[in-house]
């Protein structure tokens, strides 16, 4: 019976060969029979379809004649083992693949490293405005003092690791249905470093890592906004034989009382008299740098926006503006005087 393979990986016959790629990772995550909820028969079906369209002459070939041309000698003959891959496409696929499900690849080992650190810290508006240096004091794990990571006695000689000969990593196999895999994962002796101490270090006992207290200064650029999360390098936890994990800072900026941040924008208010609105003033208005002067044009209406160029928030390509909004106080008590020369003025406009 004819299969459409295209339909299988669900990909157009146009898709491109990455599309094809892509789709059949997909499925093969989605219905693998070691995973809870997967199908072999569909798993199967789609490494089928997939070791076709996967090669760009078995997918012409397929394209002319369909997949009768494959009857017999097809990707679904190989698993017993790996008798369906030898030359055809997608066996590093595979192998990535199996490495995401079962800890290795075919011949990969992933690279170690300590746990990420998040710590929470609170600006003041002005200082996510232009920047600042804060402390951050936290217990973390770091390499040993003592030992400088190596987890031996200082002046101690190192002995090549018996486990792993001195590798580093342990080879193993891994029995999966399209048959067995081969992996490689950092060896638990030695933790990936191929040595082990003749005498362990007195403060860490051999682990190479010892857990202190730690005081650092973290930059805060300008412009950071509330939520903002820093990402700084090598401050997290340390491991032996590893790299050093990272800090991420998440930055809480309360509102502030006087603006309102719009991206690179600042908008603040400005109250001014009837007076001054219609005849015109000069006012002091206050912005991040300070207070400056303002002048009103005569016959301002309330709700006139101002701009004050370079008084918002710094960026890397220059300082945003501030916008400063007029609203016109009307007078609530009058003078029988007052009163009087308004009428008189009979002002409509």
């Amino acid at each position: 019976m004819a299969k459409d393979y295209y339909q299988i990986l669900e990909v157009d016959r146009n898709a491109s060969q990455d599309e094809v790629k892509k789709a059949f990772r997909k499925l093969a995550h989605k219905h693998h029979p070691d995973k809870q909820g997967g199908n072999e028969e569909k798993f199967k079906e789609a490494n089928e379809a997939y070791q076709v369209l996967g090669d760009e002459k078995k997918r012409a070939q397929y394209d002319q004649y369909g997949s009768g041309a494959f009857d017999g000698s097809g990707g679904g003959q190989g698993f017993g083992g790996f008798s369906g891959f030898s030359g055809g496409a997608g066996f590093e696929d595979l192998g990535d693949i199996f490495g995401d499900m079962f800890g290795g690849g075919r011949s990969r080992q992933r690279e170690r490293r300590g746990s990420d650190i998040q710590v929470d810290m609170e600006l003041a508006f002005k200082e996510s405005i232009f920047g600042v240096q804060k402390e951050v004091d936290l217990t973390k794990t770091d390499t040993c003092d003592r030992c400088s990571g190596t987890g031996g006695e200082p002046g101690e000689a190192m002995d090549t690791c018996s486990t792993c000969n001195g590798e580093g990593a342990t080879i193993g196999v891994q029995r999966t249905i399209l048959g067995n895999i081969q992996t490689k994962q950092t060896c638990q002796t030695c933790q990936g470093t191929g040595e082990t101490p003749k005498k362990p270090c007195t403060t860490c006992r051999g682990l190479g890592v010892d857990r202190k207290r730690q005081t650092f200064t973290v930059t805060i650029p300008a412009g950071v906004e509330n939520g903002a999360m820093l990402r700084v390098r090598g401050q997290g936890e340390a491991l032996k034989g590893g790299q050093t994990g990272d800090l991420f800072v998440r930055l809480h900026v309360p509102e502030d009382k006087q603006f309102d941040r719009q991206g690179n924008m600042l908008i603040s208010e400005a109250e001014i008299g009837f007076t001054q609105a219609a005849l015109g003033a000069t006012i002091d208005v206050q912005t991040v740098d300070g207070a400056v002067d303002l002048k009103i044009p005569a016959g301002t209406q309330s709700g006139a926006q101002f701009r004050l160029r370079g008084k918002g928030v710094p960026t890397s390509r220059g300082r945003g503006d501030q916008i400063v909004v007029v609203r016109v106080v009307t007078p609530q008590k009058l003078s029988r005087a007052q009163k009087k020369l308004l009428e008189e003025l009979n002002l409509t406009q």
